[in-house]
């Protein structure tokens, strides 16, 4: 990726200057959300090795790798938008983030999930996702699929 171009994740900052830290090693990312965004383009970009080391190292399998490599071949990512974040209480070294991430497989879809982080040797990783409803805006709100139509003449007009 070329470092002046905006970062996928959504930031509206520099790659150079956001996930491209991370994902060439020069930093590791300090809250729960930047490993997020930064996990968010490393599968815009097909960064394998990336997604890997920052996925807990308990919930790692041998097939991570090839179940990873399908997804990247087949999905093109289109957006990021965190929707909301929080510590646990008890915790802090553990974190959620509420995402929607617009991809396209045949056809434009969602992901909306709350991801669950921890915090392991001064390391963020990626734990576990609880998948949700895919959120519907408001008649005359902006598509989520990012067209720049209103939602009730794009995905709106397939319900």
């Amino acid at each position: 990726m070329n470092t002046e171009q905006i970062c996928p994740c959504g930031s509206r900052k520099k790659y150079q200057y956001c996930c491209g830290l991370y994902l060439s090693g020069k930093e590791i990312p300090k809250t729960a959300v930047q490993l997020m965004r930064s996990r968010y383009t490393a599968f815009c970009q097909g960064d394998i090795d990336y997604l890997i080391a920052t996925y807990h190292p308990d919930k790692r399998t041998k097939n991570d790798r090839q179940k990873i490599a399908n997804s990247i071949k087949n999905t093109t990512w289109l957006g990021l938008n965190i929707i909301d974040t929080s510590q646990d209480r008890k915790n802090q070294a553990i974190a959620y983030v509420e995402f929607v991430a617009i991809f396209k497989v045949n056809e434009i879809q969602q992901l909306h999930e709350r991801s669950k982080f921890i915090k392991a040797n001064g390391k963020w990783f990626y734990l576990e996702g609880e998948i949700l409803p895919d959120l519907v805006p408001k008649r005359n709100d902006n598509c989520w699929c990012g067209s720049g139509k209103k939602y009730k003449k794009c995905h709106g007009n397939q319900i």
